[in-house]
């Protein structure tokens, strides 16, 4: 049998709930579970230089009450950007949650309420130079109620089971140590037909050096008098050590009446840097001459 399990919550009197949720609605590096309606801030942590602490902004938007369990996982990024769990690192990689502590790991949040969550760097003086990299998972704790649920009918001879799916957000922790000399360079860049005559196009990203890439990805069609259209708009595409490619399959937009049988594609892979400036990597592909048109 299941029983209640006893949570602990601690809220922030920085801000009232209701000003924090508006402020992450109108963050763009926000994620929300579709189900349980979790609004986290931000996307991505990363630590590095002086920086050995983090906030982590919590909201429910939704209209029950809600309990998330946190933990650290640790993944495997393959060369089509999925994720595989892995309890030991491959070569060349390093897992963060060794060296980081947060509180509270579980939070029980009311309709509209906001809380945070607060991460620590420790054990500095064990890590070598390099890039380290674990998952926080923010998990749905399932209402006990529901799953201690009576079966259908008291004549009925059988067992009831009510399956109810359990829905989690996963963020990336980042732990830089020593110089970042990360690059990446575009190539392979294509055009094709997919599934239903879905015009697509596909590069691969190459990354060199000791620490991850992250940026957003933007294609424009360029028609051949010059207009320019965008097509299509990823944010949050990294390329995590200790991997070296990533290989990308973008469907581009059909409802703009575009004729892709000319004109061009015009790629940017817009990097966040550590120090907020800039960089951009370009690819383009004339289609009238694309090598995998149909």
């Amino acid at each position: 049998m299941l029983r209640p399990v006893q949570t602990t919550r601690t809220q922030t009197k920085t801000a009232g709930p209701k000003i924090l949720i508006a402020a992450l609605l109108l963050l763009s590096c926000c994620a929300r579970s579709s189900a349980q309606d979790l609004l986290i801030s931000p996307l991505r942590i990363v630590l590095e230089g002086t920086k050995k602490s983090q906030e982590i902004n919590l909201a429910n938007v939704g209209k029950d009450t809600a309990t998330y369990a946190i933990t650290v996982v640790d993944y495997r990024m393959k060369e089509d950007g999925g994720f595989e769990q892995i309890d030991s690192p491959d070569a060349g990689q390093n897992f963060a949650g060794p060296y980081i502590r947060f509180f509270p790991r579980k939070v029980t949040l009311a309709p509209n309420e906001a809380q945070v969550v607060k991460m620590q760097l420790i054990k500095t003086s064990q890590m070598a130079p390099g890039e380290y990299r674990s998952h926080l998972y923010f998990r749905g704790v399932p209402d006990e109620k529901l799953l201690g649920e009576k079966p259908r009918s008291k004549d009925s001879a059988g067992i009831s089971i009510s399956l109810k799916p359990i829905f989690g957000i996963t963020i990336p922790v980042i732990i830089r140590v020593g110089e970042n000399n990360a690059d990446v360079k575009i190539s392979g860049a294509t055009f094709q037909t997919g599934e239903n005559n879905k015009p697509q196009l596909s590069f691969a990203f190459n990354r060199t050096g000791n620490m991850s890439v992250y940026g957003d990805v933007t294609v424009d069609y360029i028609a051949p008098g010059g207009k320019t259209i965008q097509v299509v708009l990823a944010r949050g595409v990294g390329v995590y050590t200790p991997n070296v490619v990533r290989r990308m399959t973008y469907d581009l937009a059909t409802d703009k009446g575009i004729d892709y049988h000319k004109g061009k594609l015009h790629a940017v892979y817009t990097l966040q840097t550590n120090d907020k400036t800039e960089k951009k990597v370009e690819v383009q592909v004339d289609l009238a001459t694309a090598v995998g048109t149909k």
